[in-house]
């Protein structure tokens, strides 16, 4: 995945000629290193999370310590993101530095087994090992669409490497190149997503002791996410445990999450 993320920027880049390849490979190298590290710390800030403590939110510690302890994983660090819109994430680059974050909203919305069920299915992409996954291909993804719009505009104003080529060649794999590249990398993120999506919600059935709570609070996730739809990066909506924008029938074609439907559906099929 790294490598696919990075032949991308390196792509962009090779729109500036040699000397654009050489910036784009230490970009690169550059966000391979930070977005390992660093990539979950992006992610909270992005969206505004606030770390909470026991005091501040006992109902939240209470049902993440019995889950770890289901799950048997290190307690992560909680934090609230502060929109009405109700959803969750989690991050981080192992379980032993794993993050979950849980909006105001989820947490006003959602009834205690709701509750149990969104944390368990989070706390299995931390079990999973999916959080470094996610994280940094929401910091890489990012990168490309900034990357891509530097092109963009740089081929607006007579940048890049078509001044040199015969025929407008240039021109047009410049253009090309700054509208293919961010699809490539929603390409990336959405089967990333889509692919882990289901095994975190058997999963969390599974250290939540019941798939209904799960079920229940995706209905409700979904009915709410479309009525106010929350304010997020495209790059990190792959994170989330429902998709945070409201989209008609050719975005769901798109969407880095399969459908809520399909979701309760295999989920409930699990109990006989």
């Amino acid at each position: 995945m790294l490598g696919l993320l990075s032949g991308i920027i390196l792509f962009i880049g090779s729109f500036w000629g040699e000397h654009g390849l050489t910036i784009a490979l230490l970009l690169a190298v550059l966000m391979n290193f930070g977005s390992y590290f660093f990539s979950d710390k992006i992610a909270l800030r992005m969206h505004g999370a606030q770390p909470v403590t026991r005091e501040q939110a006992p109902r939240l510690y209470s049902i993440v310590e019995f889950l770890c302890s289901r799950a048997s994983i290190p307690m992560p660090k909680l934090y609230i993101i502060p929109s009405d819109s109700p959803n969750a994430f989690a991050t981080g680059r192992n379980p032993a530095h794993a993050s979950v974050a849980v909006t105001e909203g989820a947490i006003r919305l959602l009834d205690e087994n709701e509750l149990t069920g969104v944390l368990a299915h989070e706390l299995s992409h931390v079990r999973n090992r999916d959080i470094l996954i996610s994280s940094i291909a929401a910091t890489m993804a990012s990168v490309i669409m900034f990357v891509a719009n530097m092109a963009r505009f740089a081929a607006f104003f007579g940048g890049g490497r078509d001044r040199e080529d015969e025929g407008g060649g240039g021109a047009l794999a410049g253009l090309v190149t700054i509208i293919v590249a961010p699809i490539a990398a929603m390409l990336i993120q959405m089967w990333i997503s889509r692919t882990r999506e289901y095994e975190a919600d058997a999963s969390g059935a599974s250290i939540a002791g019941s798939p209904h709570g799960l079920a229940s609070a995706l209905q409700k996730l979904e009915a709410y996410s479309k009525r106010l739809p929350m304010e997020a990066s495209p790059s990190t909506a792959h994170m989330f445990i429902m998709h945070p924008f409201s989209a008609g029938a050719l975005g769901t074609l798109f969407s880095t999450h399969p459908s809520t439907q399909k979701r309760i559906e295999r989920l409930l099929g699990q109990k006989r």
